[in-house]
């Protein structure tokens, strides 16, 4: 079962809860939504039921990433991961920092956009994941132009267009990216 991380209520937007993905229990879920078109930047689509969970029980077996559920007052809209730069492909790209996070963001589909929806949620999730960090980081494809300028909207700092390698292990395959390196300090 999942476990709760974080719980931050926003006045006027409502209660934010970060709970550790259980793949068993959370996968159907994540598979319709990374699946649709619009998911297409997230790298998941085509996946079947079964390689989410697989692709989701690797995540929890590890002590450097993390995938979370996130829900606004108990509807779960979206997907955030955080991990360690160190143990990722991405410190091939960037000079990693003490105190550096990184991070993925999926939200859920929504039937009718509400504005200053993804302001509010994400500066509940950088808050989560700057306890005890300096500075958020993340890669999203180079590609994805409505979520960079987002992402600077937002605050983030756009850094240079990087190749992130391919990784290719008996457990994982993750294929190159062209990606964008962002980072986002502690205020």
């Amino acid at each position: 079962m999942s476990r709760t991380e974080h719980v931050q209520t926003v006045e006027g937007f409502g209660t934010v809860r970060v709970d550790r993905i259980d793949p068993e229990h959370h996968a159907e879920l994540i598979h319709r939504w990374v699946n649709e078109e619009r998911a297409r930047f997230w790298g998941m689509n085509g996946t079947t039921l079964d390689q989410v969970r697989e692709i989701y029980a690797h995540l929890d077996s590890l002590t450097t990433h993390h995938g979370f559920l996130v829900h606004r007052d108990d509807e779960p809209v979206g997907v955030f991961q955080t991990y360690d730069p160190e143990a990722d492909r991405i410190s091939e790209c960037y000079e990693v920092r003490p105190g550096d996070i990184g991070v993925h963001l999926f939200l859920a589909p929504t039937l009718a956009p509400e504005p200053g929806f993804t302001e509010r949620l994400f500066s509940v999730l950088l808050d989560f994941a700057l306890t005890g960090r300096s500075r958020v980081v993340g890669e999203p494809d180079a590609a994805n132009e409505k979520v960079l300028a987002r992402l600077a909207r937002t605050g983030f700092e756009l850094g240079p267009e990087i190749v992130l390698p391919e990784v290719d292990l008996p457990e994982v395959f993750i294929p190159e990216k062209r990606a964008r390196l962002v980072y986002y300090p502690r205020a």
